[in-house]
């Protein structure tokens, strides 16, 4: 194994150590290649070529040491108890040669509140990629696993797609909604999980498509859900459970805070707004769900534009809609 360093993208921490790790034999593809007939499986074809063409190397990224995360428990400040988790594993793995191990996290919560959020300022942390998987729309039991390649229109399933299309050994996989996911008697969309959360099995996954073992024993899951009771049992003891609260009005504060700041500077147009934004902005945004300050921000910023003001105020701002009430809470 060679070892190399390599700058992680948006990083705002250590630099992250990279070594090889393989994650499948190419001798396992070219004896499947080989007994293919010539004039079918067309599809499995390419991918076993496009496998041998790409190699199994991936990068498997770490911190190379601890890193001050202040700044997303700043961003995050409802996600205190996972970033402290994920704290500790990265302790673990600093100053050796182990990869990152990182347990099977639940994040359970409201929707808008930011857990599709966390899972990518979890990849930019770690400096590997992260794949979303959404449960609610798919109903497919080989969106994880594949599809057999006997069955018109199949493809691979998302976590090959994660590894062997991907640059990282071990990327974020995101199961959005795992309670939401649904399925007939003959196909389970989390039957591959009982194997995918284990790290022995997970070594030797088969996807249904390619029939060839990956190692996926290095992904990090990140699974949301809104309620635990959709989960199966077995698949929910393999996972550390947290449940995200709704930011507190001082949280929320600085949430809208830090997001006024970050979107002001990802824009050149941004130049043109003052660099805080007035409390009744903050106040206004505070009231929203994480998911929607960015959306109102933007509507925000152009309304402003369009008055020639550099000061952006409340009134800026979407009205909220009236009799709409707030996702996720009871009334």
């Amino acid at each position: 194994m060679t070892g190399r360093e390599m700058v992680p993208h948006g990083a705002l921490l250590t630099l992250p150590v990279a070594q090889m790790r393989s994650v499948f034999e190419p001798a396992d593809v070219e004896r499947k290649l080989a007994k293919l007939p010539q004039r079918e499986y067309e599809n499995l074809r390419t991918t076993y070529e496009h496998m041998l063409e790409r190699g199994p190397h991936r990068f498997q990224v770490k911190p190379s040491g601890v890193p001050d995360m202040r700044g997303l428990y700043d961003l995050l400040p409802n996600f205190t108890e996972v970033l402290d988790d994920v704290k500790r594993h990265v302790a673990l793995s600093q100053d050796c040669r182990d990869g990152l191990e990182i347990t099977p996290t639940l994040l359970l919560g409201v929707p808008g509140i930011g857990k599709t959020h966390f899972a990518k300022q979890l990849a930019q942390l770690l400096g590997t990629g992260m794949s979303l998987v959404p449960m609610s729309s798919m109903t497919a039991g080989w969106l994880l696993s594949g599809s057999s390649s006997q069955w018109k229109g199949a493809r691979p399933g998302k976590v090959f797609e994660a590894l062997v299309d991907g640059a990282y050994a071990n990327p974020i996989i995101v199961v959005d909604e795992i309670d939401k996911a649904s399925g007939d008697a003959q196909y389970d969309p989390l039957g591959a999980l009982y194997s995918l959360l284990e790290h022995d099995t997970a070594a030797c996954f088969t996807d249904e498509f390619a029939d060839i073992p990956i190692d996926a024993s290095q992904v990090i899951w990140i699974t949301t859900a809104n309620d635990p009771r959709g989960i199966p049992e077995p698949i929910l003891n393999r996972m550390n459970v947290f449940e995200i609260q709704a930011p507190n009005p001082e949280q929320a504060r600085v949430i809208a805070l830090n997001l006024y700041k970050s979107i002001r500077s990802e824009h050149d147009w941004g130049k043109h707004f003052r660099d805080l934004p007035s409390p009744d902005v903050l106040d206004a945004l505070a009231a929203m769900p994480p998911r929607e300050m960015r959306r109102a921000l933007m509507t925000g910023f152009g309304n402003a534009r369009i008055a020639k003001r550099e000061d952006l105020t409340a009134d800026h701002l979407p009205k909220p809609e009236q009799g709409k009430s707030r996702i996720g809470f009871v009334h």
